[in-house]
């Protein structure tokens, strides 16, 4: 049975057309003229048996069927010249390989790890994109994912088989000048200084005090940040005591912008994980990659 899809040079004059508002910037964009754009778009109206634009004293604007089409068409023209880049950048059987990641240890762990990935493997390349929950892979083009949770939350993600790569340990950090004269503090002295919250782990600092043995009524309060990121450079500016996983500040503590406020580390009862879908074994590109995240994680 014969697709109903319009052609894709129609499809991509009129997404230019309905970015740019405009056929003459449109043309532009794709070394075009703009009668060319306008032929394109009249097939693509005829085929759909819409009007997507209407005319205007300055040119043309999208009528609301063509806003619509617009909006539905754009991630999906998207997602084909990313597949297209994929493929064109494929080197035999090496591939590339498509990650999910959670943000900062995207940012903060693996990618000043890559370099070290591209030396041992310069045949592989890596896309990353950001998830921080489980999803079905059947629905992506997510080759594996590197995901932050517990060993409950990872055991229910189904259709997917983890390995642990590093389990996490929360230490409390701060600027230099917070500590002032002192070198480090005992975990009571931080129950009276400001603290930092980090949104997504809401009890963080009071299970931290809990264990410390430490009543601190102020636990739950102070301003809250969504990243671990933005935590630490709350914490770097002076703002309060952050507890954050140390692997994901190391820079900031080369680099002498945080110091361990008191040097009691705390599990936190989550952890770094590898998660693949379960079906079948993973492409040679992938097992390379797998194999190279264990050895750099452990």
């Amino acid at each position: 049975m014969r697709r109903k899809i319009p052609s894709l040079q129609a499809l991509a004059c009129f997404d230019a057309a309905a970015r740019h508002e405009s056929y003459t910037r449109a043309a532009q964009e794709l070394a075009l003229t703009q009668s060319a754009v306008s032929r394109q778009i009249g097939a693509l109206e005829a085929y759909l048996g819409l009007a997507l634009f209407r005319r205007t004293r300055h040119g043309v604007a999208l009528t609301p069927e063509g806003a619509d089409y617009a909006r539905q068409i754009a991630p999906r023209l998207q997602a084909l010249e990313r597949d297209t880049l994929d493929a064109m950048s494929r080197q035999g059987a090496a591939g590339s390989i498509s990650l999910a990641a959670v943000p900062t240890f995207a940012t903060r762990w693996l990618m000043p790890r890559l370099p070290a990935l591209a030396a041992a493997h310069p045949e592989l390349l890596v896309h990353i994109e950001t998830r921080t929950r489980p999803f079905l892979f059947a629905d992506t083009s997510f080759d594996a994912a590197l995901y932050s949770g517990t060993a409950e939350q990872v055991a229910n993600w189904a259709g997917t088989r983890a390995t642990m790569l590093i389990e996490e340990e929360v230490v409390p950090v701060c600027a230099p000048a917070l500590l002032g004269t002192r070198k480090r503090l005992q975990p009571r002295d931080l129950a009276t200084l400001p603290l930092l919250q980090q949104s997504t782990r809401p009890e963080a600092w009071r299970q931290w005090f809990e264990a410390m043995d430490v009543e601190a009524p102020a636990a739950l309060s102070g301003p809250r940040y969504e990243l671990y990121s933005m935590t630490a450079a709350a914490a770097a500016q002076g703002l309060g005591l952050a507890l954050v996983p140390r692997l994901l500040i190391e820079p900031e503590l080369a680099r002498g912008e945080l110091v361990v406020a008191c040097p009691r580390p705390l599990k936190s009862g989550r952890s770094y994980w590898l998660v693949l879908p379960e079906r079948g074994e993973p492409r040679p590109a992938l097992a390379r990659f797998a194999a190279w995240l264990q050895d750099a994680a452990a």
